[in-house]
């Protein structure tokens, strides 16, 4: 997961944390502040040190494997959607969050991602993984509730009736009521933490530009939340200690469900009319901060060309094709740094050329492929060599088109 994801979800499992610890006192029947503080620090503090321990243990393990055996895309793969659940178990046997781990394994796994020690092919694969993964359980998360839903409306209507209330339209006031708190909540963490940002902007001497109001809206409307809650919801214990049905378990799924679908829908119908003809900020502009990175690496590739063509063809008769080879490598990478190094109309320019040759690039990859097809279908090119060749031109067409 990417980590910026991997924060946030950071949050919603300690509301998941808090919930524990409402449905431990529920269990029991007894609640002291002091407990209750000691145990949420040790299933905090707990889960993330253990996701981190597991997964910093687990990841040299396999970097030491890695360097005497080679690295295998596969076992990576396969490590990787081992290491939260391991740390699940190993948290849940020691007590802690179990979720608080398997997230702080999912950030600590963001962050070794950037020594960039993975296969190339490994990280393509684990990706394309991840992301089926996620939807698969994304999807069953909604498909268990919505089995669930009936039973679910029937029980929670059954406990509004019995708090005295004589008709079941309260759980719709009770969801709208849920939903209006959730937004003037956001809205003031919005104002709030707006507010900060401009500060220390000023502070830095920066120019500062108030937003407009219909901005600090939208930012509240798109705050919806959906898995998370649901799956923690979910796991609402069915009975008590002592055999009794779990009070009001169906009303509160009932109450998280609504709260989720009401805020979609809202999201969905509200966004556009509130960001039509709002005035938005200007979108921050990062073609320097990607010209001067791709600059530093195409010097960096011009120092290796360099140091190597002259290792290889040192001593050897046909020295003068390795200097040729490396001479005409090196002229590419020197023509994307002047091309980089442009400033205004220039770079302009530089950027329209890249895009005209991207969009031909594309047509040609395509017409390739449509190629290696038509000489598959009649058999002229042998089913292994067509899909090699057919994933070679997929790969150059990601690159080009994501």
């Amino acid at each position: 997961m990417h980590i910026l994801e991997g924060e946030s979800l950071l949050n919603d499992a300690s509301g998941l944390v808090c919930m524990r610890l409402a449905v431990a006192a529920t269990l029991t029947g007894a609640f002291s502040l002091s407990d209750a503080i000691g145990t949420f620090a040790w299933l905090a503090i707990g889960g993330v040190a253990i996701g981190f321990g597991v997964t910093w243990i687990v990841m040299k393990v396999k970097e030491f494997a890695s360097r005497k055996i080679g690295e295998e895309p596969g076992a990576q793969i396969l490590i990787s959607l081992l290491i939260p659940f391991g740390a699940y178990l190993l948290a849940e046997h020691l007590h802690c969050s179990g979720i608080l781990a398997a997230v702080s394994a999912g950030i600590t796994m963001s962050y070794s991602e950037l020594t960039g020690q993975a296969l190339a092919i490994t990280r393509v694969r684990r990706g394309a993984v991840w992301d089926t993964v996620q939807f698969a359980l994304n999807g069953v998360i909604f498909v268990l509730f919505g089995e669930q839903l009936p039973g679910i409306v029937s029980g929670a209507a059954r406990v509004v009736t019995e708090t005295g209330h004589l008709h079941p339209i309260w759980l719709v006031v009770y969801v709208i009521a849920i939903n209006v708190a959730l937004c003037v909540l956001r809205f003031i963490w919005v104002w709030v933490s707006l507010r900060f940002t401009l500060f220390r902007a000023a502070r830095r001497g920066q120019e500062v530009r108030k937003p407009h109001w219909k901005l600090l809206l939208a930012t509240t409307l798109a705050g919806a939340r959906g898995a998370i809650t649901l799956a923690g919801i979910l796991t609402l214990p069915l009975v008590m200690n002592d055999g009794t049905p779990f009070p009001a378990r169906d009303l509160a799924i009932f109450l998280a469900a609504g709260v989720i679908i009401v805020s979609l829908i809202v999201a969905s119908v509200g966004l556009p009319l509130v960001l039509h003809h709002a005035i938005l900020p200007p979108e921050p502009d990062h073609h320097q901060e990607e010209d001067m990175a791709r600059i530093a690496a195409a010097e960096a590739a011009i120092r290796m060309i360099e140091k190597l063509q002259h290792a290889m063809g040192e001593g050897r008769i046909d020295a003068d094709m390795y200097t040729e080879v490396g001479t005409r490598l090196m002229e590419l990478y020197r023509q994307r740094i002047e091309g980089r190094s442009k400033m205004g109309d220039e770079a302009e320019t530089v950027r329209k050329m890249e895009e005209v040759e991207r969009r031909l690039r594309l047509a040609a990859i395509r017409a390739e492929r449509d190629e290696f097809f038509r000489l598959s279908r009649q058999r002229k090119l042998s089913e292994d060599v067509a899909r090699k060749l057919i994933r070679d031109i997929d790969l150059a067409e990601t690159r080009f088109t994501s």
